[in-house]
């Protein structure tokens, strides 16, 4: 019989290996990734023969042996992720849970067929039909979120495979099998039922809060975009309005440079020329990059600024055409801008100040914004940024411009110097 387990145990390490290669987004070549697997495949089935052939009847080895498989199962998880997150931990754990799901199955065959073929068959048939079932419905959300989505819940989330992977291991395996306890087979498959249907929802529920969060973001950029638009066309008319008025004076005005030229009153020409130039550079509607999108934005936020007595000091080159989407770009300009107004503009007056630097170009970007801080900034433990006082996560501003960076395969980072908050990204294209 142990030698019948182990070899079902070894199709599933085969599943167990597979379900890891699809689900994880690779960090290493194709190549790589499969020898780490193959290698982790066949250290976890020569563990198995400890604890199946040669001490079968130990049950503390039996217990450190299955831990020690555990371990290295949700190591190569994490070693072969592209980021070492909490997601990569939940794709490792959750193989397990399902791997375990088809090894059952093979047990319960056997009790039923009394034929080890047949029972080697089905669960490898089961086995197949589990992996092309998820990697139909599941693989793209899954490696969805490893690609944009935070972390934020997680780690929380890790523990749906855990309860599942202790649970089917009590009932089926240890420390009684269900050929001990075939009474406990309705059981076990109700769980496996119970497994299948928690995992679709949870999943399917937080794809659609991903969705509905980028939908919300989209709809706030419209939102400001369609905003900077009419502050804009409002410029544009008050310009407009004032240059007829200066058009209609102009006349005047040279009437009166002919009568001072006439009493050679050389310094009250200058001074009227002066006023004439002041009036129309007062008039000029700025343009701050060359980007239609961000050059809304951003004429958006300073008049935003304005309206708060916030000084801004800002160096935007944006070309016309990006190497990025223009959309996302001008959301993160937008998120900077509004978190850096958000912090001084309970400030005094003399302390309502920010800059914000951004340089973009055909083949790297860079963002920087620097505002005054007062008190404590709560950092995140992985991603060493700030988080939101209200409930210790990132706000949903700063998870845009995490995804984004992520999207770009950029860096970015935030550090408070002398009582001024830094906070920069880059990225090479």
């Amino acid at each position: 019989m142990n030698y019948f387990t182990a070899i079902t145990y070894v199709i599933s390490h085969i599943f167990l290996m597979l379900f890891i290669y699809l689900f994880i987004l690779h960090r290493y070549s194709r190549i790589t990734t499969i020898l780490s697997c193959l290698f982790s495949f066949l250290a976890i089935s020569i563990l198995d023969g400890f604890k199946l052939i040669f001490f079968p009847e130990s049950r503390l080895c039996y217990v450190i042996v299955t831990l020690l498989q555990i371990t290295l199962t949700q190591s190569t998880a994490i070693f072969n992720s592209k980021y070492k997150s909490s997601q990569a931990l939940f794709v490792g754990l959750s193989a397990s849970s399902y791997v375990i799901a088809g090894a059952i199955s093979a047990a319960i065959i056997k009790i039923y067929s009394e034929s080890s073929i047949l029972a080697l068959i089905g669960s490898s048939a089961i086995h197949l039909g589990i992996i092309l079932f998820l990697s139909k419905y599941l693989r793209k959300i899954c490696l969805e979120f490893q690609e944009k989505s935070y972390n934020k819940g997680w780690w929380e989330l890790c523990l749906i495979p855990v309860f599942f992977y202790c649970s089917f291991s009590f009932i089926g395996f240890f420390p009684h099998t269900l050929y001990e306890n075939p009474d406990n087979i309705p059981g076990t498959i109700f769980i496996a039922i119970t497994m299948f249907v928690s995992y679709i929802v949870v999943l399917r529920y937080l794809n659609s809060e991903a969705k509905r969060s980028s939908i919300y973001w989209e709809h706030m950029l419209q939102q400001s975009y369609i905003q900077g638009l009419e502050n804009r066309h409002y410029l544009v008319e008050q310009a407009e309005q004032n240059l007829k008025i200066l058009h209609h004076d102009i006349r005047h005005y040279s009437k009166l440079i002919d009568s001072l030229l006439e009493q050679k009153k050389y310094d009250e020409i200058k001074s009227v020329n002066e006023h004439i130039s002041h009036m129309a550079d007062e008039n000029k509607v700025e343009a701050y990059c060359a980007n239609l999108l961000v050059n809304t934005i951003l004429t958006n936020m300073m008049a935003k600024a304005l309206s708060l007595d916030i000084k801004v000091i800002l160096d935007a080159r944006v070309p016309k055409e990006l190497p990025v989407n223009d959309y996302e770009l001008t959301l993160v300009v937008a998120n900077l801008f509004e978190n850096a107004l958000q912090c001084v503009k309970e400030f005094e007056k003399e302390k309502r100040e920010l800059e914000l630097n951004i340089h973009c170009s055909h083949n790297q970007l860079f963002i920087e914004s620097k505002n005054r801080y007062e008190g404590e900034i709560l950092l995140d433990p992985i991603t060493n940024l700030p988080k939101s006082k209200k409930n210790g996560n990132h706000g949903l501003g700063m998870q845009s411009i995490l995804a984004f960076s992520k999207k770009v395969n950029g860096t970015i980072g935030c550090y408070l110097d002398h009582g001024i908050f830094h906070m920069m990204m880059t990225a090479k294209f």
